[in-house]
């Protein structure tokens, strides 16, 4: 047998069992564009938890006199601490610039710069920040004697550190439990579809038909309708992004800022997982029908 006759008769099946295929068929279709509608929310919310916990830095703060030398001295004893990723220096001119610009009228009327020296210190990981600060401040002891003070409170690091974390665990189970979801409900109406159909299936085993002539055209039919389906999930994803979201991501920051899964890479994610879910949920659901 070729594989121009098994499309036929896939293609036959799948006309003779209209409402089966259209129910498998719409059940792929809504699955998918929740699918598809909750992989960027899920990549946006944990992109978001990630670019917050990586704004957690160690902030020491230099005496008003430090002298450039033991501002030097002071970088290279932080650069050696092992959990320390990287230094950065902020002048205190720099940083009254920078306060000007937040506040003008708070700093107009200053007569000189109140503000400190300042070293951005980034830890090799957002839960490093605690420890990073401990190395520095022994219980109140700096490492060097012209800092001053650090900045951040241990206790809100800390639950924001615990938020951070606690995002990424709620998104990654919820995307788990989605795909578990996704797979049984499309298997589900597919061993419905093909259970209508169990009588043609039992009469072509009893007439001698092997196991793979039988299941061969439900598989073509699996895949037809899975890209079908998932063609139909894309193209309704592709409206709701072109016509609403576009036009929003210009004025609202919530939709412009997050790096989501580009929209070329998700349609093949879609087509590839509708395909494979419907031609699989076909083939193995297949089995308690050849038992004849």
């Amino acid at each position: 047998m070729t594989l121009e006759f098994f499309l036929k008769e896939a293609f036959r099946a799948m006309r003779r069992n209209a409402a089966p295929s259209f129910a498998a068929f719409a059940t792929i279709v809504v699955t998918l564009i929740v699918v598809g509608a909750f992989i960027p929310i899920v990549q946006a919310s944990q992109g978001a938890a990630n670019a917050v916990s990586h704004k957690v830095l160690v902030n020491v703060f230099m005496k008003l006199n430090a002298t450039p030398a033991q501002e030097k001295a002071l970088k290279h004893q932080l650069l050696a601490l092992p959990n320390v990723k990287g230094v950065s220096f902020e002048s205190k001119a720099q940083a009254l610039k920078q306060q000007r610009k937040l506040d003008p009228a708070g700093y107009a009327l200053l007569s000189s710069n109140p503000l400190p020296d300042t070293f951005h210190v980034t830890p090799t990981s957002p839960g490093q920040a605690l420890v990073v600060r401990s190395e520095i401040d022994h219980h109140g002891r700096y490492i060097d004697k012209e800092i001053s003070s650090l900045s951040g409170q241990t206790t809100q690091t800390k639950r924001l550190l615990e938020v951070t974390n606690l995002v990424t665990w709620i998104a990654t189970v919820l995307t788990l439990l989605l795909v578990i979801a996704s797979v049984v409900l499309i298997a589900n109406t597919i061993r419905l579809s093909l259970y209508a159909r169990r009588q043609e299936i039992e009469v072509m085993k009893l007439v001698g038909a092997t196991d793979w002539f039988i299941r061969w055209p439900f598989v073509i039919e699996g895949i037809i309708v899975g890209a079908g389906g998932a063609i139909a999930a894309i193209f309704l994803l592709g409206a709701v992004k072109l016509l609403l979201l576009d036009p929003l991501a210009g004025s609202w920051q919530l939709i412009s800022t997050p790096h989501t899964i580009p929209f070329p890479l998700l349609v093949l994610v879609l087509i590839g997982a509708g395909v494979a879910v419907s031609a699989a949920g076909s083939g193995l659901s297949l089995r308690q029908f050849l038992r004849v």
